[in-house]
């Protein structure tokens, strides 16, 4: 058997939407998948949790035991990545000790604060990392190994810490090659796609 779920198998997890040449490991966790699109040429590995308001765009991968809980929406722009082991959180409980925590307790009792994290196009996030709520990893921003990302990242930037600060500007010659895999796939007509821009 396939570890990989067929197309057919797809349209019957009932997600919002996918495109073409989606893999979703057999061994992944979708939860609300009715909220979650998920663009063409994506990957996701054995053991992520999905959960919530999320959008993939074409060509993302995530790896094997990343966790996204989009509750207040996640969005990974084109051609972007998550390294093994790392998670995502657009939501967070309030830690102070006036309010109880967890997803059991009645609403009223708890105090859930976040909002949207954005993983701009290029951009690529390190193994074991951990990105707070309401943060934009910018166009072509990446972080190293164990970084926590708790600010907005500049875009084109090379970043690592607990908590995370800007290390050296990244090259962009990867653009090239994107340009070069436009000439194979023609991603200029697919959302999502389209040639390389700063």
């Amino acid at each position: 058997m396939n570890s990989f779920y067929t197309e057919e198998e797809l349209k019957e997890l009932g997600l919002k939407s996918f495109g073409k040449n989606v893999l979703i490991s057999r061994f992944a966790s979708i939860y609300s998948p009715q909220t979650i699109e998920i663009g063409s040429n994506v990957r996701i590995d054995d053991f992520c949790i999905l959960s919530g308001k999320i959008y993939i765009g074409d060509w993302c991968h995530v790896s094997a035991y990343c966790a996204l809980y989009g509750s207040m929406g996640i969005v990974m722009e084109g051609f972007c990545g998550i390294s093994p082991r790392s998670t995502i959180l657009s939501a967070t409980d309030d830690y102070s000790g006036d309010w109880l925590i967890g997803p059991h307790y009645p609403k009223e009792l708890t105090n859930v604060t976040g909002g949207t994290v954005v993983l701009g196009r290029f951009s690529q996030i390190g193994t074991n990392n951990v990105v707070f709520p309401k943060t934009t990893v910018g166009t072509g921003a990446v972080t190293g190994a164990m970084t926590l990302v708790n600010k907005n990242l500049n875009p084109w930037t090379q970043n690592f810490g607990i908590p995370v600060r800007e290390i050296k500007p990244r090259k962009q010659g990867l653009l090239e090659k994107v340009n070069l895999l436009d000439s194979r796939y023609n991603l200029t007509n697919q959302e999502g796609g389209g040639t390389a821009e700063t």
